[in-house]
């Protein structure tokens, strides 16, 4: 009998060590992308509810789009990493969507799906780019994933006007290894991309897009992932529209 019970521990062991270094070889192993990608959309005052509803429908309908399908397929299976967090004051961030793998057009049409079942998760606020800045590099630094390249992508409306210098952020950013891309939206302020080249745009390859008002975001925003998701060469993109190349 106590032969027998010796018998069952050691098993019982054996089992456990399995269990455990399974465990953990599998969450050790590191998830290779082309993209770690950061969506940071703008939620505050200046945005009504039918410019956060094209917001969303643009990056939809960017994901559901041919040239972003199949900028996709071009990572050869090792895919995209993308997140999707809503944002305005220095106490207002929300992942609206988790950190996503997308290794194919069946994974990225699903994330537009559900991106369209995203509702308003932030009713307004200040402007706090640093803080959803510096948050965001704390979500890229503890995601899980090892991309070739790491981006926060910065939409909005308007300046800063709460919370530390967006160029601050940028700088903490920079230094841990991530570009940040902005797009700027001028129906608030015309002279806004200008704020964002000062303030906001840095990294290797970084660059800003301008979008005149919420409607014309929806092309702007597929462009931009495009060019995020290919890395385009600095002076040149792939559509031939003007754009503003790295800063750094």
């Amino acid at each position: 009998m106590f032969g027998m019970n010796q018998r069952l521990l050691s098993l019982a062991f054996v089992l456990a060590c399995t269990i455990i270094f399974g465990t953990a070889s599998a969450s050790a192993e590191s998830r290779y992308v082309r993209l770690e990608l950061l969506l940071a959309v703008d939620c505050s005052f200046s945005v009504s509810i039918e410019e956060f509803d094209l917001q969303m429908e643009g990056i939809a309908l960017a994901f559901e789009h041919p040239s972003i399908l199949g900028a996709i397929e071009q990572t050869g299976g090792q895919g995209i990493a993308v997140s999707l967090v809503q944002w305005s004051s220095l106490n207002e961030q929300a992942v609206a969507l988790g950190w996503t793998h997308i290794r194919g057009i069946g994974d990225a049409l699903a994330f537009a799906r559900s991106v369209r079942g995203v509702g308003r998760l932030i009713n307004g606020g200040s402007t706090s780019l640093g803080t959803v800045m510096n948050k965001a590099v704390g979500s890229i630094e503890s995601n899980g994933y090892e991309g070739e390249r790491r981006v926060i992508d910065v939409s909005g409306d308007g300046r800063a006007n709460e919370g530390e210098s967006p160029a601050h952020a940028r700088a903490y950013a920079n230094r841990a290894g991530i570009t940040v891309n902005g797009l700027a939206i001028l129906n608030e302020e015309p002279d806004l991309a200008a704020y964002y080249l000062a303030w906001v745009v840095g990294g290797p390859g970084s660059f800003l897009l301008t979008a005149d008002d919420y409607y014309d975001f929806i092309e702007a925003i597929r462009r931009k992932l495009y060019m995020e998701i290919t890395g385009p060469p600095i002076a040149s993109n792939p559509n031939g529209e003007e754009r503003y190349g790295a800063l750094d």
